[in-house]
């Protein structure tokens, strides 16, 4: 992977991990951490996917590694919303 494809593989899981806090509700911290939501995202939904056995449905390929779009906001949103619920109950 040249520095060009990590580049847009760091956009997407931005926009992404935007996309889930968007979803969520919940828009604590910058582009890192948009960044950041995005890849645990993207792990969370493919994880939650396989283990109910649903199909990748939307994917693009950066710099020969597979992201999956779809699956990544889905996960964003569902890690975003779960670490709100649990920052408010500390209050």
């Amino acid at each position: 992977m040249d520095i060009v494809s990590l580049l847009i593989l760091l956009l997407v899981a931005g926009v992404c991990g935007s996309i889930g806090q968007a979803i969520a509700g919940y828009s604590r911290g910058g582009c890192l951490v948009s960044i950041a939501l995005g890849f645990i995202g993207a792990f969370l939904g493919v994880w939650l996917s396989r283990m109910l056995e649903l199909p990748e449905l939307f994917a693009v390929n950066i710099g020969g590694q597979r992201f999956p779009i779809l699956w990544s906001i889905i996960g964003s949103a569902l890690f975003v919303a779960v670490l709100g619920l649990l920052s408010r109950r500390q209050k």
